[in-house]
């Protein structure tokens, strides 16, 4: 194998980065994430599961568990455990907003 091909691509498939980040159990249902009309890569939404992204893309994925906003910080080689993802990216998610704080609420 070359050095080449041992380093880390820059871009991925934007379901193998999903996957490989441990935002999906399964690749299958990373490519229904996307799909489903889902995901969004730089406020675009993103309906096919081909599309390459990298270091500096900004990910939204909305789920069951609400919306989550990451910024891709590396492309990970391959699957790792949890704690090997910490790098992968960066949460850009906004914390909930307290319904009791009246400084919370649009005016």
């Amino acid at each position: 194998m070359a050095a080449a091909e041992a380093e880390p691509p820059d871009r991925l498939r934007l379901d193998l980065w999903i996957w490989r980040a441990r935002l999906a159990k399964t690749r299958g249902l990373a490519q229904e994430l996307i799909a489903g009309g889902k995901v969004r890569v730089n406020r675009d939404k993103v309906r096919t599961s081909g599309r390459r992204v990298g270091p500096g893309d900004v990910v939204t994925i909305t789920g069951p568990r609400g919306v989550r906003v990451l910024k891709i910080q590396t492309c990970p080689e391959r699957r790792g455990s949890a704690a090997a993802t910490a790098g992968v990216y960066e949460d850009l998610t906004p914390p909930p907003r307290d319904p009791e704080d009246p400084g919370s609420l649009d005016r």
